[in-house]
C-alpha cells in the first residue's frame, strides 16, 4: 500500500490539499468563505460523495477541495468509508492531504478513523506491476487527519492494517498465471506468515499424495505447475474458539477437459485464487488488530488445465476424509479442492468452518456482481457472516442449503457425483461441500460475482476486488461459537 496515514492536531503546513467537509444541511464552515447559495450556484449542494474544487484560502498555498458528506445525521461507518474514498479521488493528483472529515459524525472518533483510511486507501489502490507507465498511480500518497486523539490514532492503525490486507489480496488475485504459479504463491505466503506472527506449513504434491487428497490431485493433474495446500495459523495466547478459513486457489481455471468458452472471461480466470488471496490477505492483519479466536487457515493451490494426463469425466476422485466422487464436469473444479481442505479443517474439531470461493456462475446469475450467496449447516455461523456483511459494506445474501436437492448428486459408481444438473447449481455444490464437514458448524461463501469490478466506483477500482478479505478480518474479529440450531 503506498499511501501513509498520520494524525495531527493541525493541519500541517506542508498539505498540499486541504479537504473540507460540508453538509447538505445547516451552516456552512467559514473557513469555505462561501454561502449556502453561492454552492448551489456553482453547483454543489454538499450531497454524500460530490466535491469541488474551490480557491486557496487567501495566504495559504494549499489546494481546497469540499467533500460532500450529506446529513451529518446520516453518516454510519459504511457512509463514512465512502467520504474517504470520495474525498481520496477527488484529491489524487495532491501529493499529500489533510482533512477533518473523519471527525464530522456522531461516530466513535477511533471507528470513523479506521474506515476513513480504508475507503481512502483502496480508493487510491492500483496494480501497475507489469505497466511502463505507471501515470494511473495517483500522486496522493500521504493523508493526515487532523484532530489529534488516541482513539483516532488506533482507529487509523486499524484501518492500515485492513487495508494492507485487502490492497495484498488485490494485487495477488490482479497478477497473470504465469507470474504467480502455485509454487509462487505458497512462497508469498511463507514471507508474509513471518512478518504477521503466523505458523507456516506447505504441503508439495508428494504430500497431498500421501496424505490423501485426492481432490486437490486430481484436479492438478492436467497441468505442469505442481500444486500447493498452505497452511496458516494464527494461535493468540488464551484463545477460546477455533475457527477454520478455506480459500479456493486456482492460480488459472481453463475448465480443464470441461474448457470453457473461449470468450473473455478466460482473461479473468486468474481471479480464480480470489478465495485463497482474501484468506491469506485477513490472516495477514490478525495479528495488527490483536485478535482473540485462534484460526487456522488453509489455501489450496493449482491450476485447472486441459492435457493428457488431465482429470477426465468419468474419473473418481478419493478425498481425505475417504468418500468418493464420480467426475462430471471438470470445471466444477473448485469443490474438490475445498472438499480437502474442509476435511483437513474438520479434523481440528473448530467451532466453526468458513470457505470462500469464487465457485458459481450460478450464484453470479442469481445474485449478480454486487454481492456473494451464503450458505451453511449452522444458521448461527451464517449470522455472523451477516452480521460482518452489514459492518464491512461487502454485501452477502443467504440462499437455502435446500437438502432435498443432495439426490441430484447421487451416482452410480460412487459416494456422488461434482454437480447436481444445470439448475440450482450454488446449492448443489454447497450440498457437496457439506459432505466433507464431518458435522462442523460451516458456511461458504460463493464470491464469483463480486471478485471483480469492471470500473472504479467508491472504494471499488476496476479488477480484483479481494471481496470477503475484510469481512472475514471482521467474522473472526468478533467470533462466536454459534448456539443457535443447525440448519435442516
Amino acid at each position: 500500500m503506498r499511501t501513509s496515514f498520520t494524525v495531527s492536531k493541525s493541519v500541517p503546513a506542508a498539505a498540499s490539499v486541504i479537504a473540507i467537509p460540508v453538509a447538505s444541511d445547516g451552516p456552512v464552515p467559514k473557513e469555505v468563505g462561501l454561502t449556502r447559495a453561492q454552492l448551489t450556484a456553482m453547483g454543489f449542494d454538499g450531497r454524500c460523495c460530490t466535491s469541488l474544487p474551490i480557491s486557496p484560502a487567501k495566504g495559504s498555498k494549499s489546494a481546497r477541495v469540499l467533500i460532500g458528506i450529506g446529513a451529518v445525521k446520516d453518516i454510519n461507518e459504511s457512509t463514512m468509508r465512502n467520504i474517504g474514498a470520495a474525498a481520496a479521488r477527488a484529491c489524487a493528483k495532491h501529493g499529500s492531504m489533510a482533512t477533518t472529515l473523519a471527525g464530522v459524525s456522531r461516530l466513535n472518533k477511533r471507528a470513523a478513523a479506521k474506515v476513513f483510511v480504508e475507503g481512502a486507501a483502496l480508493a487510491l489502490h492500483r496494480w501497475v506491476n507489469l505497466k511502463n507507465d505507471k501515470s494511473s498511480l495517483p500522486a496522493l500518497t500521504k493523508i493526515t487527519l487532523v484532530g489529534d486523539s488516541a482513539d483516532a490514532k488506533a482507529g487509523v492503525a486499524e484501518g492500515v492494517a485492513v487495508a494492507t490486507a485487502v490492497c495484498t489480496a488485490r494485487d495477488h488475485a490482479n497478477t497473470p498465471p504465469s507470474h504467480l504459479t502455485a509454487t509462487k504463491f505458497a512462497r508469498e505466503a511463507v514471507t508474509i506468515a513471518k512478518k504477521s506472527g503466523l505458523k507456516v506449513t506447505v504441503y508439495d504434491k508428494k504430500q497431498l499424495e500421501a496424505m490423501g487428497c485426492g481432490g486437490i490431485v486430481g484436479v492438478n493433474a492436467g497441468s505442469v505447475e505442481p500444486p500447493r495446500v498452505v497452511k496458516l495459523v494464527w494461535a493468540p495466547t488464551g484463545a477460546t474458539n477455533k475457527v477454520v478459513l478455506v480459500g479456493k486457489g486456482v492460480m488459472y481455471d481453463s475448465g480443464g477437459i470441461s474448457l470453457k468458452p473461449s470468450d473473455a472471461s478466460h482473461a479473468s480466470m486468474k481471479m480464480d485464487m480470489s478465495g485463497a488471496a482474501a484468506v491469506l490477505g485477513a490472516m495477514s492483519a490478525l495479528k495488527a488488530l490483536k485478535v482473540k479466536t485462534h484460526v487456522t487457515a488453509y489455501l489450496m493451490c493449482t491450476d485447472n488445465l486441459p492435457s493428457g494426463s488431465a482429470m477426465k469425466l468419468g474419473d473418481v476422485l478419493t478425498f481425505r476424509n475417504g468418500k468418493t466422487a464420480e467426475i462430471h464436469n471438470t470445471d466444477a473444479e473448485g469443490r474438490l479442492i475445498l472438499a480437502d481442505g474442509l476435511s483437513l479443517g474438520a479434523e481440528g474439531k473448530p467451532d466453526a468452518m468458513v470457505d470462500i470461493a469464487t465457485l458459481t456462475g450460478a450464484c453470479m446469475g442469481a445474485l449478480g456482481k454486487k454481492m456473494a450467496g451464503v450458505l451453511g449447516n449452522n444458521q448461527g455461523v451464517v449470522d455472523q457472516l451477516l452480521a460482518s456483511s452489514g459492518r464491512t459494506d461487502e454485501l452477502l445474501w443467504q440462499l437455502p442449503l435446500f437438502q432435498d436437492y443432495r439426490a441430484l448428486l447421487d451416482s452410480n459408481v460412487a459416494d456422488m457425483k461434482n454437480v447436481g444438473g444445470p439448475y440450482g447449481g450454488a446449492i448443489t455444490a454447497s450440498l457437496f461441500l457439506n459432505e466433507f464437514t464431518n458435522g462442523v458448524p460451516w458456511a461458504h461463501l460463493d464470491i464469483a460475482g463480486p471478485m471483480e469490478a469492471d470500473g472504479d466506483n467508491g472504494w471499488l477500482n476496476r479488477g480484483a476486488t479481494a471481496f470477503g478479505t475484510r469481512l472475514l478480518i471482521d467474522f473472526v474479529a468478533n467470533f462466536k461459537k454459534p448456539v443457535k440450531a443447525p440448519k435442516k
